[in-house]
């Protein structure tokens, strides 16, 4: 019998090829690799502007060089005519150089020219990419404390610059970023404005996640113009929008102060306090600044719903700890006065603290309804002896001008909250015992009632016997 591999020889000339084969390909994996091993020492190698890009950051950063001479490093850098990979890179950096140097002087119109006189960079990367700078230069902008100018006269520049290049998918987030800026500066029927003409563009394209950020901002703005159902209809849109695109945790922090913020117009001050502590979580979380805002809506809710005690324990917890300091002391004042019920400490806290008290709608809203209310209560307090009480008596008991406390109490009296008559020819107050209702006729109609349907059914069961 013979065997399939054939004569030794044979086997041995079959044996050397497979050796000379393996061989050759071993060279050509080493020659391979060796192609690959130079191929990435040659990508290590970074292009020449980007490392003069690097050269300019650091100068920047450390202050070796005046900031003329970066600026003229960086700006040759945009004009230079390579237009290869490394190169698109390279004027990428150095583009955000120079926005961070033009932001830090407030320099608006040398940031419209570092977006609009370079078209021919634009014009030589994605469109994508052109929307990343943009966007990334107005968040170095929105860093810039007290901007808010700046930043609007900036986003105006960038949208009319979309429309004249037709880029919609651009333009419509800067619209978006731009009805923000209108509800964060107070013009909020211009914002609704804005909001109404961008989401007419984006239920076309059913864009999710930009109609979540735009419905968000729309209910912002109707609850500032006090349109409480047209903002609750806003954020259920924006919800249900997030239901179908991955929000991050900052975002979602912005639902839940909305919700909170809806909840405590309702006065349902349990449930507000609870999305608020969401919120500040995502805040916390994210590091956004925005953390110490929803502490204040904490401090608020605790205050409106008499809990006033409560508050040293929200800012006693192991989060809340880093926030505590001037942004809260005036809420922490004002809770102090409600625990106490004076309003002297109420007025004078409000007083020194003004400025950030009334900067926030939420806030200034619900403290004048709280102002009212402590007010009332003390009023009651005062003339609960009196049976004919003088109303200047009662104005320098509560420390208040007279017009003051004669319109009050008058409101009081129309609303039945107090049982009296103002006599203001004598200056005085009469005040009447509160008479309970006699409930004597309403208990007798239910007695006649009850025994009208007694009387009917034994008359049917009567009939039914016969």
């Amino acid at each position: 019998v013979r065997h399939r591999s054939g004569s030794p020889a044979l086997r041995g000339r079959r044996s050397n090829r497979t050796m000379a084969d393996s061989s050759e390909v071993a060279m050509e994996v080493e020659v391979a690799e060796g192609k690959a091993l130079g191929e990435e020492e040659v990508e290590e190698v970074a292009h020449p502007l980007l490392l003069k890009v690097q050269d300019l950051e650091s100068a920047f950063e450390q202050a070796r060089e005046p900031l003329a001479a970066v600026q003229n490093g960086a700006s040759a850098i945009l004009d230079d005519g390579d237009d290869s990979e490394g190169a698109l890179k390279a004027k990428e950096a150095a583009m955000y150089l120079l926005a961070k140097m033009l932001c830090r002087v407030g320099n608006v119109e040398g940031l419209k020219d570092l977006l609009f006189s370079h078209s021919a960079f634009f014009a030589r990367i994605p469109k994508a990419k052109t929307a990343k700078i943009v966007r990334s230069i107005l968040d170095m902008v929105e860093e810039v404390p007290d901007s808010l100018v700046m930043q609007v006269d900036l986003t105006k520049a960038v949208i009319q610059w979309c429309i004249r290049e037709n880029r919609t998918f651009l333009r419509h987030r800067m619209q978006a970023r731009f009805a923000n800026m209108q509800y964060l500066s107070g013009e909020y029927h211009e914002g609704l404005r804005t909001t109404g003409a961008l989401l007419r563009e984006l239920k076309k394209l059913d864009d999710k996640q930009l109609l979540l950020d735009t419905h968000l901002v729309e209910a912002k703005l109707h609850h500032a113009l006090r349109n409480l159902p047209k903002s609750k209809a806003a954020l259920t849109a924006s919800r249900t929008a997030a239901n179908s695109v991955y929000i991050s945790p900052v975002l979602q922090a912005e639902l839940d102060e909305m919700s909170g913020k809806l909840y405590c117009e309702e006065e349902d001050y349990h449930t507000s306090y609870s999305y608020f502590l969401e919120a500040f979580e995502g805040y916390d979380q994210g590091k956004d600044s925005r953390a110490i805002i929803c502490i204040r809506y904490m401090i608020l809710c605790k205050i409106l719903g008499d809990q006033a005690s409560e508050v040293a324990s929200v800012l006693s917890g192991k989060k809340a700890v880093k926030y505590s300091g001037e942004g809260l002391e005036g809420l922490v004042q004002i809770a102090n006065a409600a625990k106490k019920r004076s309003l002297e400490d109420f007025k004078s806290a409000h007083e020194e603290h003004s400025a950030m008290l009334n900067s926030d709608v939420l806030i200034a809203h619900h403290l004048e309804k709280l102002y009212e209310q402590m007010l009332e209560n003390n009023l009651l307090k005062l003339i609960e002896p009196f049976s004919c009480v003088e109303i200047s008596h009662i104005a320098s008991l509560i420390n208040l001008p007279v017009a003051m406390v004669e319109r009050k109490l008058g409101l009081m009296i129309l609303d039945g909250k107090l049982s009296g008559t103002l006599d203001q020819g004598r200056g005085v107050l009469l005040i009447y015992e509160a008479v309970e209702d006699d409930k004597s006729y309403k208990l007798g109609l239910q007695v006649i009632e009850n025994m009208d349907a007694v009387m009917s059914t034994l008359f049917r069961r009567a009939v039914k016997l016969h």
